[in-house]
């Protein structure tokens, strides 16, 4: 029985977890994904992204966002990436809400995103705060992941923080 379950481990070990210049994620499967939160354009250039997101993370929390979104299916909360202008490197949508069961209530100055089912590289987050996220999307942007640009995001629970890739599901990874 041991052996049985360490060929499973084994196999499941060599099949899920793939590097990105030394950074270990694990191809998953997710469901279509439906967001509720507050939003903003932006892009990776040094005066857009760097000053907007942190921008929107402090609204955020002084208007008490998170307790404002109806129908949320966890505690978690989750930094939306979508609306690709093109990859990472054009405009796309910010946003910073919470996973919900329905977006017919989205409250006024919020937006409401569907991030369709995806096979997603996971990356978790580890290290100093923010360095560590900075350090894990600069990987990820250097790598040559066969990306879809469908809709990233990070996912905070009150344990980690995850980055969650979209990637083609036929991309031979791991």
């Amino acid at each position: 029985m041991k052996k049985f379950f360490f060929v499973i481990l084994w196999g499941l070990s060599m099949s899920l977890l793939s590097a990105v210049e030394n950074q270990s994620f694990l191809k998953v499967e997710k469901p279509q994904l439906m967001v509720i939160g507050i939003a903003c354009r932006t892009s990776n250039d040094p005066g857009a992204g760097p000053q907007d997101i942190p921008k929107l993370w402090q609204r955020f929390e002084s208007e008490g966002v998170w307790t404002q979104i109806p129908n949320k299916t966890s505690g978690e909360v989750i930094a939306l990436y979508c609306d690709y202008e093109r990859d990472h490197t054009g405009d796309y949508t910010c946003v910073i809400g919470c996973a919900v069961s329905s977006l017919e209530n989205i409250p006024e100055a919020m937006v409401g995103k569907t991030v369709p089912a995806s096979t997603f590289a996971v990356f978790p987050v580890r290290g100093e705060f923010p360095k560590s996220l900075i350090d894990t999307w600069g990987k990820i942007w250097s790598s040559d992941l066969p990306r879809t640009y469908s809709g990233d995001y990070e996912l905070y629970d009150a344990k980690e923080v995850q980055v969650f890739i979209a990637i083609q599901a036929d991309n031979g990874a791991g």
